[in-house]
């Protein structure tokens, strides 16, 4: 479970990063990382609209990429704020394939 102080809660911060964040499509997400000039641990946040399915489905799909997002907190720099967008797709992937997307997405947006 990812802790408050490793999560982006207000629509400020999500409108800001989808806008000025560098970005990343895969086969089921799309990542959004903006760096912080303030620093801090990194910070996720998640957007699961209604195109992916009912409340069931949405919550299980936030739920993965939760899990996901908590597997890879390590390897972000401090800074780092990271959206997802879950396309209809996720609610159907494997864990396996699921957790390959969005290590893959991240990986490709880390700073160098």
């Amino acid at each position: 479970m990812l802790a408050s102080e490793l999560r982006i809660t207000t629509g400020a911060d999500y409108k800001r990063l989808v806008r000025r964040g560098r970005r990343n499509v895969g086969a089921v997400t799309v990542a959004y990382m903006h760096m912080n000039p303030n620093g801090g641990p990194p910070r996720f946040g998640f957007i699961v609209a209604k195109n992916v399915g009912n409340a069931v489905t949405r919550n299980r799909v936030r739920r993965r990429l939760k899990a996901a997002s908590f597997e890879l907190r390590e390897s972000f720099p401090p800074g780092a704020e990271i959206v997802y967008r879950a396309f209809p797709s996720a609610a159907t992937a494997e864990f396996d394939a699921f957790r390959s997307d969005v290590e893959s997405s991240s990986s490709r947006l880390a700073p160098k």
